[in-house]
């Protein structure tokens, strides 16, 4: 297995500048994981696909509007912070942008705050410890962090939130709930389908690129994860009444199979336990799902470990086939493009 293995071309007009309006008129690509038929649909159809006792497990973490602007002290030098992991009160993880930015330099923030370079990581990422904490600062002036490939301003913050999203952390939406509206959780839930809601928290490194020729060398940094017990016991209850557990995203993929129990350890009809903490998984092709047994997701990045936990789930030559389709038929890719469900 190579990394080139998951590369494949992408014409830039493909790529998704806006979201949809409505969220749920987005395009939905019904992908059978063991014959390979594809099915195109509209995302408002998903009831179509799902039956009663199917669980959808949605993140409901919220994106921090986490690119704040400083300037360096004394120099007055402009430096870009973009935050990516809360480490304690007042200490961050960040991308910083700026020249000279080495251990102990110091930076102004707007509002008189002040910052410290606490230390250097790799790949652009510093520590800064700030003098005070800063959620009240971010609310205040930080911008919303889209991906660098999208260029269009967006004129609403709020379309870059899922409508779950209650649980500030991330520095990334999880894209494939942007798709829902409440009128679709409602049809969905009148026909039975149940919902769950899972926390991840994502970092940048979700959609780095992988640059290592052996994807399995790739370092995948950890991301905080949280599936509460009432969750669980849903999650369980939903399975042993013969329903499928539905993940939407990759997010709630890497939840769930965190929270997997032990095959050898389980209780009768128990698939995952409450789990909080830390998850580092890195779903390869090979891995075996524990949890999950349908998928909704979006048209990922070539190269990335997203692609490649998709292609675990489904199988790398199908799922790149379907992209091929998918570019064929002008389906819109990547954090603002279309959806696809894998069944």
């Amino acid at each position: 297995m190579k990394t080139a293995d998951f590369d494949y071309d992408l014409p830039a007009e493909l790529i998704a500048q806006t979201p949809m309006e409505p969220r749920d008129a987005s395009r939905l690509m019904v992908l059978d994981r063991q014959s390979g038929a594809i099915e195109h649909a509209r995302f408002y159809e998903l009831g179509r696909f799902l039956r009663a006792n199917d669980v959808l497990v949605v993140n409901e973490t919220r994106v921090i509007p986490a690119r704040i602007h400083a300037r360096k002290e004394p120099t007055g030098g402009k430096v870009e912070l973009l935050l990516i992991k809360r480490i304690d009160s007042v200490t961050w993880e960040a991308l910083v942008g700026g020249k000279g930015m080495t251990l102990g330099k110091r930076l102004r923030l707007e509002g008189e705050r002040e910052a410290e370079i606490l230390g250097v990581m790799e790949e652009g990422r510093r520590l800064v410890r700030f003098d005070a904490p800063v959620e009240d600062l971010i609310q205040r002036v930080g911008e919303m962090p889209l991906p660098p490939y999208i260029h269009t301003r967006l004129t609403d913050p709020e379309r870059y939130q899922t409508i779950f999203a209650s649980q500030p952390g991330s520095a990334a939406a999880p894209t494939a709930g942007l798709h829902f509206t409440p009128g679709l959780i409602a049809r969905l839930k009148a026909q039975g389908v149940r919902f769950v809601t899972v926390t991840l928290h994502i970092g940048l490194d979700t959609f780095a690129p992988v640059h290592e020729e052996n994807p399995e060398e790739h370092q995948i940094h950890t991301e905080w994860c949280q599936l509460t017990p009432p969750a669980a016991e849903a999650i369980n209850a939903a399975h042993q009444a013969g329903g499928r557990v539905v993940a939407v995203g990759t997010t709630s993929v890497r939840t769930l199979e965190s929270a997997a129990v032990n095959p050898g350890e389980a209780v009768a009809g128990e698939r995952v336990r409450a789990f909080e903490g830390a998850t580092g998984l890195y779903i390869l092709p090979g891995y075996s799902f524990q949890v999950v047994d349908a998928m909704v997701t979006n048209f990922h990045l070539p190269r990335s470990t997203l692609l490649m936990l998709v292609s675990a789930f489904a199988g790398r030559e199908r799922v790149l086939r379907a992209y091929e389709i998918a570019k064929r038929e002008g389906y819109r890719f990547y954090s603002f493009g279309d959806a696809m469900l894998i069944l």
